[in-house]
């Protein structure tokens, strides 16, 4: 029976870590990369929009329709996305991955406007209101590639 234990491995495959997608919403404002905060409804913390990806959609336009939602914007949203992070959600732990999506428009009014505020923010405000060090990070990968990409032209 030793024997028998000492070559048995247990092998199980570890179930799916469920998917999110969210949008990071950002513009330029006067050659300054600003990113729009929106509080989440359970906690009101400060975060990015996201959300369950809706069937049939793709992650990115799913992204594009949980900012709409949201925050209330529109713009060009990336098929690429920047990075993901994960969130406990209801104790179980949901991997989001996030899309930079260009902001184009901010609509005065929209679908959870009485659920949430909205906030523009430069990158050292996003530091401190961000409690998720997984967003700040994400925030700013996409600051530098935004500001890089402008030294280079």
């Amino acid at each position: 029976m030793l024997e028998i234990l000492r070559h048995w491995s247990p092998r199980a495959d570890p179930a799916p870590t469920p998917r999110q997608s969210g949008a990071l919403p950002y513009t330029l404002v006067e050659g300054r990369v600003v990113f729009l905060l929106v509080t989440s409804r359970r906690t009101g913390r400060w975060i990015f929009p996201k959300g369950s990806i809706s069937s049939g959609m793709t992650g990115w336009d799913s992204a594009a329709k949980e900012a709409m939602e949201e925050a209330g914007v529109l713009g060009t949203v990336s098929q690429e996305p920047l990075g993901s992070y994960q969130i406990s959600d209801k104790g179980v732990l949901v991997d989001v991955d996030l899309y930079p999506l260009k902001v184009e428009t901010q609509l005065d009014e929209w679908d959870e406007m009485h659920q949430r505020l909205r906030h523009w923010v430069l990158l050292a405000e996003a530091r401190r209101l961000l409690a998720e060090r997984s967003l700040v990070r994400l925030a700013e990968k996409l600051h530098r590639s935004l500001t890089t990409d402008r030294v280079r032209q």
